[in-house]
């Protein structure tokens, strides 16, 4: 480069530099979890909106067929292209089956999402050992036969995300939820160094405290704001919050990032002010 400025380029000519929405125009996302099981909705509900008012057409698998059906009709609703694949995400055999029915109707997958997560919250010693292997498929398998099936038809840039919880660096006590949180983050970061070479991103999302369907099932509204107290920034995040970092860890935005973490939870735990060793 010149030392001279008056010689120099303006240095704007990066497509990061002059991008803007939408993102995946084009593209074909597959979010499992993706359906709007709720009024709060999930994160899996969430990430196929995103993804779909950044111009992706989106498959949305789920157990659950009327959930599955709401997300695809307000899709289309909204002018976006959207089908339905009914599924259950812990079983090996039909997860290969809905990524093959994905490639029919849409021909290429270039973002894969994975938003399945539950159970597993007994203590590790007093746990069945059918509760601790159903916590390790829908926490952990489902996300490894979700990507050992659709990888095999992303290019190039294409990106997955994961999605974890706090629970993965908790230090107890020990739940199998946690345990296979915290597996799927180093699912996410093998994934990520197996696929680099073919320029496939996989980055994991944790999730913090937030209000969504999965928190509303089993906590009331005084839990909920002794909760919010234990933010660090003394805010309540929401499904949103998250579907927005998944969002990022999906587009070119994020091109270079990858085999990553990304906490998104107000700071973490409020620290509170006991004092300082030492000090008199």
């Amino acid at each position: 480069m010149s030392a001279d400025p008056s010689t120099w380029e303006f240095p704007v000519t990066d497509p990061l530099a002059s991008a803007a929405p939408p993102w995946l125009p084009g593209k074909v996302a597959v979010v499992a979890g993706g359906g709007l099981s709720g009024p709060e909705g999930g994160v899996g509900f969430a990430l196929a909106w995103l993804y779909h008012r950044q111009g992706a057409a989106i498959a949305v698998l789920d157990r659950d067929p009327a959930a599955a059906a709401r997300t695809v009709e307000g899709i289309r609703a909204d002018g976006g292209d959207a089908e339905a694949f009914v599924v259950d995400m812990t079983d090996d055999d039909d997860v290969a089956r809905a990524i093959a029915a994905v490639m029919a109707r849409f021909g290429r997958i270039d973002v894969v999402a994975d938003s399945i997560g539950g159970g597993g919250i007994e203590g590790i010693f007093e746990t069945t050992v059918a509760a601790w292997d159903f916590a390790m498929e829908l926490n952990l398998k489902s996300a490894w036969y979700l990507l050992r099936h659709a990888q095999s038809h992303m290019t190039r840039g294409g990106a997955a995300v994961l999605v974890s919880s706090g629970a993965a660096e908790g230090r107890g006590p020990g739940l199998p939820y946690g345990i296979a949180k915290t597996a799927l983050e180093k699912l996410a970061v093998g994934a990520a160094a197996t696929l680099a070479p073919r320029g496939i991103r996989v980055n994991c999302v944790r999730v913090g405290m937030i209000w969504g369907a999965f928190a509303a099932k089993g906590m009331s509204q005084e839990q909920r704001e002794i909760r919010r107290q234990n933010v660090a920034m003394q805010v309540e995040g929401n499904n949103w919050d998250i579907a927005a970092a998944g969002l990022f860890l999906s587009t070119e935005a994020s091109r270079w990032v990858t085999g990553q973490v990304l906490s998104v939870d107000g700071g973490g735990m409020a620290l509170r002010n006991m004092g300082q060793a030492g000090a008199k």
